[in-house]
């Protein structure tokens, strides 16, 4: 009797041994619950870091003709890799699930024009920003929206889990919303005539409207200026702090700027003042 009391408490013992050393190394139970997060020394020592970003969303960070990500977020994430001393996995995300990447550690950072909120900031931490933005409203030209009023009773696209989202919810809810996982589907519908017009971003709304004749950004600022940043699991205080401080650096190079000229300008054009979107240092001005 007692040899089976013991077997069983060894068994026991031996169980709980093996779940602390899954949620310590990140494994995803599963089942939704927080993983560790990888230390810097993990990372460097892997020699690879997991960034979770967009693959649909130009020219932010999107996936080209050659299966390759690019984009403003993804200009940025090489950088971190490089400053770091490691390779880069891209990661694909959409707007909904981008905590959760974090949460069951699928990924070390999100970079997918992550807007910082009060409620995204009780399940992740954010760095220092490096981009402004508020909401902007498309419409087709031939029936452009110019006023949020316009939309009472009318369909408004939007792609779930972004501020979008939450804006129409709290403020307008007489209008009609149809939501899409990614945003190349909520185009698509805008395109197919499904909706009356898409609301996102501000800064993405505008880059779309200048590659897709027949559009036009009627609302191009809606709610409150916010800021967008990077992204870390709650607690994960060592590697945000590496973060902030390289975002002080890269200030002091103008950093984001250069990837301004570089991924966004080609697409803006005169339309659009970098001062406008960037941050640089993590200031907002």
């Amino acid at each position: 009797m007692r040899i089976k009391k013991l077997t069983i408490l060894i068994l026991l013992a031996l169980s709980v041994m093996g779940l602390v050393a899954c949620q310590k190394d990140g494994v995803d139970n599963g089942d939704g619950r927080s993983q560790s997060a990888r230390t810097l020394d993990e990372i460097k020592n892997s020699g690879k870091i997991k960034i979770g970003v967009f693959s649909d969303k130009k020219p932010f960070g999107y996936v080209d003709e050659y299966g390759e990500f690019q984009g403003y977020d993804i200009y940025y994430g090489n950088r971190i890799a490089k400053d770091l001393g490691v390779e880069v996995e891209y990661v694909a995300v959409e707007a909904a699930s981008r905590a959760e990447y974090l949460v069951t550690a699928k990924v070390d950072i999100i970079l997918a024009n992550f807007t910082v909120t009060k409620e995204r900031m009780e399940k992740v931490d954010f760095a220092l920003p490096y981009m402004k933005v508020a909401l902007g409203i498309v419409s087709p030209d031939n029936a452009l929206i110019t006023d949020v009023q316009q939309l009472n009773g009318k369909t408004l696209i939007i792609s779930k889990g972004t501020t979008a989202e939450t804006y129409f919810i709290e403020n307008h809810p007489e209008v009609n919303l149809l939501k899409f996982d990614q945003y190349s589907e909520a185009y698509n519908a805008l395109l197919d005539g499904r909706g009356d017009a898409f609301s996102t971003d501000n800064t993405e709304v505008h880059a779309w409207a200048i590659e897709n004749e027949g559009f036009f950004v009627g609302v191009e600022s809606l709610g409150n200026l916010d800021t967008i940043a990077a992204a870390v699991q709650k607690g994960n205080t060592e590697l945000l702090d590496w973060l902030n401080n390289h975002i002080k650096t890269l200030g002091e190079e103008n950093f984001f700027h250069q990837a301004y000229e570089a991924t966004l300008a080609p697409v803006y054009g005169d339309a659009t003042d970098p001062d406008s979107l960037v941050v640089e240092g993590g200031i907002v001005e």
